[in-house]
């Protein structure tokens, strides 16, 4: 089993992801930086009729069925962009029974800040939030594993799924959740990649949008 998975290892990823207001696409051919593949694009009220166009547009039906890994951005976003995303993500991981995972939102821009902010030191742990529009906020709690002093080997894990809390520890490093489109989705092909032989076939199954909140907040 372990020399099979090793022998899919370089074949390509796919990644689907959203934020509050925009949505794409990643693909990298042979995990390898220089192959990224990247497509961005701004919403309004049209993402449901524009989604699979603008992926058939993005990548072909040949190279689709080759896809060895999917991997989606399930929030903190906009609801619908989030729900959508998954409906496409877990459709395409069944049709072509290939693995799929997931990541929060700010699990996918966690390295990015910690790596502005200069955070580096092991067990270090920090939030990430977002304010709500009425009160209180949604936040996840994110730990430095190890003591790299270079970001790009930075690694973190996520100790605390986003959620929503009604206010935060003033003790306690916290950091405005930002989204960077370009960036975020290199970081998903990278978690993505990273991630390769922890899924399987059936993982799709478990994979669904994170709403800590009702659409109406």
């Amino acid at each position: 089993m372990t020399n099979k998975l090793k022998q899919r290892e370089n074949y390509p990823i796919l990644v689907i992801y959203s934020t509050d207001n925009s949505f794409g696409f990643g693909y990298r051919k042979n995990n390898n930086l220089e192959s990224d593949e990247l497509f961005i694009k701004k919403f309004d009220n049209d993402l449901c009729n524009n989604l699979i166009n603008d992926l058939n547009k993005f990548i072909s039906k040949e190279n689709l069925q080759k896809i060895n890994k999917l991997s989606v951005s399930i929030g903190p976003a906009n609801f619908n962009a989030s729900r959508l995303i998954v409906v496409l993500a877990r459709t395409i991981s069944q049709q072509i029974n290939c693995p799929l995972d997931s990541f929060s939102s700010f699990e996918i821009m966690a390295k990015r800040i910690a790596s502005k902010n200069n955070i580096f030191t092991n067990k270090k742990s920090f939030w990430i939030f977002k304010n709500l529009k009425r009160k209180g906020f949604i936040a996840g709690k994110y730990e430095i594993c190890g003591n790299e002093k270079n970001s790009s080997d930075l690694i973190i894990r996520e100790t605390i799924l986003p959620k929503v809390v009604k206010e935060l520890d003033s003790k306690e490093l916290s950091f405005e959740a930002t989204y960077d489109d370009k960036k975020d989705l290199k970081e998903l092909l990278d978690l993505s990649n990273k991630n390769l032989l922890n899924s399987n076939v059936d993982s799709w199954r478990k994979v669904l949008p994170l709403y800590p909140i009702s659409p109406i907040n």
